[in-house]
């Protein structure tokens, strides 16, 4: 199956690509990214370890790398209204905490509303570029608090 557009065409601001930079242990960064989320808006709505997991099943030996699923209750309800609940199937936003080096993560988040528009799951309508700008906001405030403590 061809994709409806060219990847390589996208740019970072065309998925809400967000990357942060931490100068700590990883999990002092995963506490850090935890409560600059909830402190923007967000709450934990799931997490975990794929790379514990991955060691145990596989052996895989992969470095520190944690999944927080953050979740605003307000934008997720409206976001369910204006898409007929499709967006549920990509719910909640991941944002990915890996470890670079010991000492040194890595925060990185995609939108999933930008995703959803540009996939057809969510409409390219003007509540839909709502949500975006809002979710889009609350995530800039999330970073702005994960720059406040490096």
């Amino acid at each position: 199956m061809a994709l409806p557009f060219d990847p390589d065409s996208l740019d970072s601001d065309d998925i809400g690509e967000k990357r942060a930079t931490l100068h700590m242990d990883h999990e002092e960064a995963v506490e850090h990214v935890r409560e600059a989320f909830t402190d923007a808006g967000f709450g934990v709505a799931t997490e975990f370890s794929p790379s514990e997991l991955l060691n145990e099943k596989v052996d895989a030996d992969r470095d520190p790398y944690y999944v927080l699923g953050a979740c605003n209750p307000q934008m997720a309800d409206e976001v369910l209204d204006a898409t007929d609940n499709r967006m549920g199937a990509l719910f909640p936003c991941n944002v990915v905490v890996w470890q670079e080096e010991p000492g040194v993560q890595t925060v990185y988040h995609v939108s999933i509303m930008r995703i959803g528009r540009l996939t057809g799951v969510a409409p390219d309508d003007e509540a839909m570029a709502e949500i975006i700008e809002k979710t889009g906001e609350l995530a800039d405030e999330a970073y702005a608090n994960l720059d406040a403590a490096e």
